[in-house]
């Protein structure tokens, strides 16, 4: 038996994803297309590919989304549940919801916007190894003052919890992924907001449990941004990200059925062409995500750039770390650059804009 078979995992997706928008006026930040699916597929696809079968989400905003795409899991070969959180419980109350339908001993938590190559089934040995009341996924990163950091004594275990500070003693961050015994998920506080990194894991060490730190130097990424979102897809293409999600081959791009890319158009650096969607003769596009039925006009240029479904860019348009709403047109000859975001809807006339923060 592997470590994983008598497993459940948890994946945490109830955030409103904020920072994304305004993709996510139209769906959950999970269920963004990433890569050709859903971003929840590519992390679906590793839970599976580790033996694990029983998988949990616990939902919250669109909560019906999930269910009325991933159905009862079985088309991914898992057994999905579905737990629907109907007001903020933050971290540690989410996974305080949904102990009523873990069934193993241990579970493996995941929130649900982190793009990861651990090896599950490493992190889940060194828990069981360590007959730890908690496991935490430890990432070693260049900058770890951005982070709060993570220290750990010899034999592993956590020592400590610090806020991010100019000068952190160690480059191990807390990596969003945990193995929890049943009885601490049970033991933490229902009906209410619980923050595991302030509250339950500070309290688990002050009460002597053993918390303990699986330390890893793979990809991992917080796609929460629009920057990081198109680095992950790009990432996934290129396959320098793991997952068996993706839709076609990796390389320098990915284009889904349907989609049209013209002689003389160039389309690079891990981008996807969505379903439906056109790159027209001369257009370059680079690191970049189309979502379904998107169409760029000829000489237009999209790097780094997330467009919703059906936005349109007209000729000679110049897009640089860009996000364009679902149906949003930005005219020909327009030049948005980093940071820019155009609501759904929202046309921007020929050559009206040179530079926008916010449209």
């Amino acid at each position: 038996m592997t470590p994983t078979e008598n497993v459940d995992a948890v994946v945490l997706v109830g955030g409103k994803g904020t920072r994304l928008r305004p993709l996510t006026l139209s769906a959950p930040k999970p269920m963004l297309p990433t890569a050709g699916v859903p971003f929840l597929s590519h992390l679906l696809s590793r839970i599976r590919a580790a033996g694990i079968q029983h998988v949990v989400l616990g939902t919250s905003y669109r909560a019906e989304v999930f269910e009325d795409y991933f159905g009862d899991g079985s088309s991914l070969g898992l057994d999905l549940e579905y737990v629907v959180e109907e007001e903020p419980l933050d971290t540690g109350g989410a996974i305080r919801n949904v102990y009523d339908k873990l069934r193993a001993d241990h579970a493996v938590i995941f929130n649900g916007d982190i793009l990861s190559g651990a090896d599950l089934h490493a992190l889940v040995q060194a828990h069981l190894d360590a007959s730890a009341d908690v496991t935490l996924h430890l990432q070693r990163v260049d900058d770890p003052s951005r982070f709060g950091s993570v220290p750990t004594d010899a034999d592993g275990r956590v020592t400590a919890f610090l806020e991010k500070t100019p000068n952190p003693p160690t480059d191990q961050i807390n990596a969003g992924c945990y193995v929890f015994r049943r009885s601490v998920v049970e033991s933490i506080p229902a009906g209410r907001r619980v923050s595991v990194e302030r509250e339950t894991f500070p309290g688990l060490l002050a009460d002597g449990a053993h918390v303990h730190g699986f330390v890893d130097a793979s990809y991992w990424l917080d796609v929460g941004t629009p920057e990081a979102f198109v680095r992950g897809s790009a990432d996934l293409v290129r396959g320098l990200a793991p997952t068996s999600a993706l839709p076609g081959p990796t390389g320098e791009s990915l284009a889904l059925d349907g989609a049209t890319v013209a002689s003389g158009a160039e389309v690079l650096g891990g981008s996807t062409v969505g379903a439906g969607a056109q790159v027209a003769a001369g257009a370059r596009v680079t690191g970049s995500v189309l979502f379904d039925g998107v169409a760029v006009a000829e000489d237009a240029v999209v790097e780094d750039s997330v467009l919703g479904a059906g936005a349109r860019v007209g000729k000679g348009a110049v897009l640089r770390g860009v996000v364009l709403g679902d149906g949003a047109v930005v005219g020909a000859g327009c030049e948005l650059l980093h940071g820019a975001r155009v609501w759904p809807e929202m046309v921007l006339a020929d050559g009206s804009i040179r530079f926008s923060s916010d449209c």
